[in-house]
């Protein structure tokens, strides 16, 4: 694979990135020895990021590691701080740009974040919310909901949030675990150029949470919420800035992971791993600092809001953006990124490739430094219209995840751009791929497992047995397959110089006759044919052992006709014949989650029989999405109810 010089980071470069400036100061000089070093002595590493970082412990820890074992692991045993605190730290000019499609631009500046801050930690106290406590938000990524996340992590309360496009449903389901007392709503918001009305899902909400004895009405979009606090008498009266100590393991944070495996676990993440980690993640990795932007279209339900905020901790700036991301075109995000002088943007690859498709050519952005992407695998033809569009920003590809809350391998100002690649494993984070033997692999598919502890490692999930019980959802979700080794569930090749290819999720990986394929490598070939837009891939397995069924369903572009002919030779061409779909349909949309990944096991089990409420109907970005999969497993059960889904296509793998 070519590597790109176009991005590529060339000295001095390095030496003048905060990464390199680190690297300096512990006497290393390249990144293969920085990384190694930040997974083979822990306690030096992360001593040396806190120290370099400036985390402010009010009660100093006794150790860097009390216990390593996995899980499990103790982190700065002893310690307490603050991550508003830490969040609340910068100075001068604007802190927050805000840019909607229901308002105008709306900006604080540090003093005023604080202020608000402050004022929103007093009338969340004065509702009763103390240390513990939930604080739950429907609201849109607004300055409202970062000023009452930091509020109430002032205080010592617990914080979730799902965005106001969720169903009741789904939201219940999620909040429901974790017993708010709080709930902050919007009566609703603006999508492009169409209002949206929440109030009767706010009410459902009210009816569906029990334990809340408190709603917050955020003035956004039209309509009020009866019966409610306002935004402006939770902030009316003011109070100094204040902070609460708490242990580095208290809860800060639940985030839900996706629920379309079953009920949403709920990942309790806590104050210290993440002040820890997204100072590590965001200063070294992202290269962020005072005087720095970074602009990453994200909801409220996807851990990149959690992400984007934390560019506070470095003293960087954020920028929030809510509505329709390519309204009235795919340049809105770019026109931003102009206008509030990003240095780091962040885009999702569907949105990069989008912009390829249509030709589009961003505006100078003499600022911007670095382009992050992230939430699914990006095409070699979107590293090409990046480093023919971007001269000279640092496309920064990474995969990671709720569970990990950061990056587990992304790039950085040291590490060049590989075309199709991912740089390698971020730092302190020992990344490797096993075979189902629990061996490491090198150069094919392989399991994504973390052998040494993170900080951000979850505390736990809520309502869960401690992570050390055997029987703990949290050991059987990551700890159930190589004992003392994270299995992240993603299908990743390493090559031998640590770069690596993230090939779909374990769970939806591909095992045809003992041999398993990648969902990413389908759709690499696939939807680079002219006249595809959009593709999803399952496999049926054969309780015998045979190859079972390959199914492609894809969104064909308007006017264009399937030729199942085409596609086949040309997977069988690039790939390989097991990558032969034994069926090829197709279908009106792609099903997708509004991070937009596709939802291939929600796909796989409604063929197999199970109910598309019980899947993952409240997750849908389009929630007509799946509806037609229903009928073709209800049409396939009817012509043969012992086979769920019948072949009836040519192809296959001979």
């Amino acid at each position: 694979m070519t590597r790109e010089r176009k991005g590529a980071p060339q000295p001095p470069f390095p030496r003048t990135s905060r990464i390199g400036t680190f690297a300096a100061s512990v006497g290393i000089t390249d990144y293969a020895a920085l990384h190694r070093w930040s997974v083979t002595d822990l306690d030096g590493f992360w001593a040396a990021v806190v120290d370099h970082l400036d985390v402010d412990f009010t009660t100093p820890p006794t150790a860097v590691l009390g216990r390593r074992e996995m899980p499990g692991a103790q982190w700065f045993p002893g310690a307490e701080l603050n991550y508003a605190a830490h969040a609340l730290r910068g100075a001068g000019g604007v802190a927050v740009v805000a840019y909607s499609q229901t308002r105008d631009v709306v900006e604080l500046t540090w003093d005023e974040l604080r202020d608000q801050v402050a004022r929103a930690r007093a009338g969340l106290a004065r509702l009763g919310v103390g240390r513990g406590d939930r604080v739950v938000a429907y609201l849109p990524n607004i300055p409202e909901t970062l000023v009452a996340f930091l509020a109430a992590a002032s205080l010592g309360a617990v914080w979730a949030s799902c965005a106001p496009e969720f169903g009741a449903r789904s939201v219940i389901d999620r909040f429901a675990q974790i017993e708010p007392t709080v709930l902050l709503a919007a009566p609703g918001y603006t999508y492009g150029a169409k209002p949206v009305d929440r109030r009767a899902e706010v009410a459902a909400l009210r009816a569906g949470l029990p334990t809340v004895r408190h709603v917050v009405a955020v003035p956004y979009g039209a309509g009020d919420l009866p019966d409610a606090t306002t935004w402006d008498e939770l902030l009316a009266e003011p109070a100094e800035p204040a902070y609460d100590p708490v242990p580095f393991d208290h809860p800060l944070y639940v985030l839900f992971s996706s629920g379309t495996t079953g009920r949403p676990k709920a990942i309790v993440h806590g104050h210290g791993g993440i002040t820890v980690e997204h100072l590590k993640n965001h200063a070294l990795s992202w290269d962020l600092g005072p005087g720095d932007r970074i602009l990453w279209f994200s909801t409220t339900a996807w851990m990149m809001w959690n992400a984007l905020v934390s560019g506070l901790l470095c003293g960087a700036s954020v920028v929030l953006v809510d509505g329709n991301p390519v309204h009235p075109d795919v340049g809105w995000q770019w026109r931003i990124a102009q206008e509030t002088g990003a240095t780091l943007m962040g885009a999702s690859p569907g949105f990069l490739m989008a912009c390829r498709a249509e030709g589009y050519v961003p505006p100078p952005l003499p600022r911007l430094r670095q382009l992050g992407a992230a939430g699914s695998p990006l095409p070699p033809e979107g590293y090409h219209w990046v480093a023919e569009h971007l001269d000279g920003v640092l496309l920064n590809v990474g995969s990671g995840g709720t569970d990990v809350c950061t990056g587990i391998v992304q790039g950085s100002p040291w590490q060049a751009c590989v075309t199709g690649e991912i740089a390698g494993p971020a730092l302190g984070v020992a990344a490797a791929a096993f075979d189902e033997d629990g061996k490491p692999v090198v150069g094919e598919l392989g399991e994504l497992v973390i052998t040494e502890p993170m900080p951000s490692m979850p505390v736990g999930f809520w309502g869960d047995r401690p992570p050390t019980q055997p029987g703990s959802r949290y050991r059987e979700a990551y700890f159930d397959v190589y004992p003392g080794v994270w299995r992240h569930g993603d299908w990743v090749r390493f090559s031998a110089t640590g770069s690596c290819v993230i090939a779909g999720r374990s769970d939806a990986t591909l095992n045809r006759g003992g041999v398993r394929l990648g969902t990413a490598e389908f759709y690499a070939v696939v939807e680079e044919l002219p006249g595809i837009d959009d593709s999803l891939v399952v496999h049926l397995e054969d309780p015998a052992g045979g190859n079972g069924e390959l199914l492609l369903f894809v969104r064909l572009a308007e006017g264009a006709e399937l030729d199942e002919a085409r596609i086949a030779r040309e997977l069988r061409t690039a790939l390989s014949p097991r990558h032969v779909p034994d069926r090829i349909t197709a279908v009106p949309v792609v099903p997708r989650n509004r991070t937009g990944k596709k939802l291939e096991l929600p796909v796989k089990r409604i063929l197999l029989g199970a109910d598309i409420d019980d899947t993952a109907r409240g997750v849908l970005a389009d929630p007509t999405a799946l509806d037609v999969f229903g009928g073709f497993a209800a049409r396939a059960r009817k012509s043969a109810p012992e086979q769920p889904f019948p072949r009836t296509g040519s192809g296959g793998a001979s």
